[in-house]
């Protein structure tokens, strides 16, 4: 795959951004995509959107659509993991009395090549490598997007499978989700990228939201003595300086999920050769020979190294340059996700003619 670079460099525009702090980074959008972020604003109040992000596991489509709500539309906008939906099902099925609803419910509404019997036979043995019956997801999909107000939707884990590319074109009249524009969206990373992703991935346990201890810190870091470790803060205001923490097995990175990355990459070329449906091509690296045309430094993701000054009692925030080998082997920078977020503003003003 070869995605085109995305300039988000503007010329003229000298200020330099801190991407950390959010005050900042609330500026920086404002310079970068202003304009765009306001007409986006101004078309969600009357209309919504499916858009189907589609990228390697780990390649930042949490964080893009969180970002994207918070900047375009704050409660307009729901981002609908369908590997959370299924993890809600197996609590609910743990539970005799949700059970028995989901039943019920699946009595009602199931239609496909198995029986209810052999469904629940799946649903109940499933492992995390197994691929659930496409009918089967989109009655679930269904029954979730009943509690769900006219919202657009961000689907991530769908569809997850080459037998459900074709589905995903008729998505929205399957789910009957009204006469919505649906567009797809699709990320390239270098996998080089996604193992140091992983590997020093922190998650808010509150919030959710994503972060990284060595790529994208939030703008609280803290220092535990006792295990001499450094530890993010969510920096959201509703969560209170929650102690953000890894997943368990992230240490092993990209090794348990190579199988998973070539099928997502084949998902991802599939989309690409589709009619019919806009696509928004959202790339990740730059190389380096190009960069200074297309990209500003500061938007160039950084490795940081933190310091513990006994002095001050405080935590010292270092950067130095951060240089990884694309899939093609070439010297590239990886951008943080405000840039990427830049594009897909961009993309989607000019997919949607605004």
């Amino acid at each position: 795959m070869q995605f085109p670079v995305f300039k988000t460099k503007i010329k003229g525009l000298d200020r330099k951004f801190n991407l950390i702090e959010p005050k900042e980074q609330e500026e920086y959008f404002k310079a970068k995509a202003g304009k765009e972020i306001e007409k986006l604003k101004e078309f969600l109040k009357e209309n919504s959107f499916i858009a189907y992000f589609l990228g390697k596991k780990n390649s930042g489509k949490g964080t893009y659509s969180k970002m994207f709500a918070q900047l375009v539309g704050p409660g307009k906008i729901k981002h609908f993991s369908i590997g959370d939906m299924i993890r809600g099902v197996d609590k609910e099925l743990a539970d005799s009395k949700r059970k028995k609803e989901l039943i019920s419910f699946l009595e009602k509404n199931y239609r496909g090549s198995k029986n209810l019997k052999e469904i629940i036979s799946v649903l109940e043995s499933r492992s995390t490598k197994t691929l659930l019956p496409t009918e089967l997801i989109l009655t679930l999909i269904k029954r979730e997007i009943r509690s769900i107000s006219k919202k657009t939707l961000f689907l991530d884990g769908f569809p997850r499978g080459l037998d459900q590319i074709d589905f995903s074109l008729f998505f929205r009249d399957l789910i009957g989700y009204r006469d919505d524009p649906d567009v797809f969206i699709l990320i390239d990373i270098p996998e080089s990228v996604i193992d140091e992703r992983i590997k020093w991935r922190r998650m808010c346990p509150e919030c959710k939201t994503p972060r990284n201890l060595k790529l994208f810190p939030t703008s609280k870091i803290t220092y535990d003595k006792d295990k001499k470790e450094f530890r993010l803060l969510c920096d959201n205001p509703d969560c209170k300086s929650i102690v953000m923490e890894p997943k368990e097995g992230d240490e092993f990175g990209i090794e348990p999920i190579k199988k998973r990355l070539k099928k997502d990459e084949e998902l991802i070329e599939k989309a690409l050769s589709l009619y019919g449906i806009p696509k928004v091509l959202l790339r990740n690296s730059v190389p380096t020979d190009i960069a200074k045309d297309y990209i500003d430094d500061y938007e160039i993701t950084p490795e940081y190294v933190f310091e513990w000054d006994e002095n001050s009692k405080k935590v010292k925030i270092k950067e130095k340059a951060w240089i990884i080998k694309d899939d093609k082997g070439v010297d590239s920078y990886s951008l943080l996700a405000q840039p990427v977020a830049v594009s897909l503003i961009k993309q989607l003003v000019e997919i949607f003619n605004l």
